[in-house]
């Protein structure tokens, strides 16, 4: 009898692959990235067509936000 005759074994030997598999999608951070990007382009694409404006919205909001950094790290730098 060989170690892969032990069902136990198998079910065992899937498992710890399995887990090792799911650890290094956890930390296989560009991995992560990708992922996380995918889903916001998804998210994005969704609310373009279901909701224009508030996609439109949401930019502006994101623009005032930017812009409102770089006037406040301009000013900073200013005051020096």
């Amino acid at each position: 009898m060989t170690g892969t005759d032990n069902p136990n074994a198998e079910q065992a030997r899937a498992e710890l692959v399995e887990t090792l598999n799911a650890i290094e999608d956890k930390l296989n951070v560009p991995k992560q990235v990708g992922k996380a990007t995918d889903r916001a382009k998804a998210k994005i694409a969704e609310l373009r067509e279901e909701n224009p404006q508030a996609l439109v919205g949401g930019a502006a909001a994101v623009a005032l936000a930017v812009g409102a950094g770089v006037w406040a790290v301009a000013r900073a730098v200013i005051k020096r």
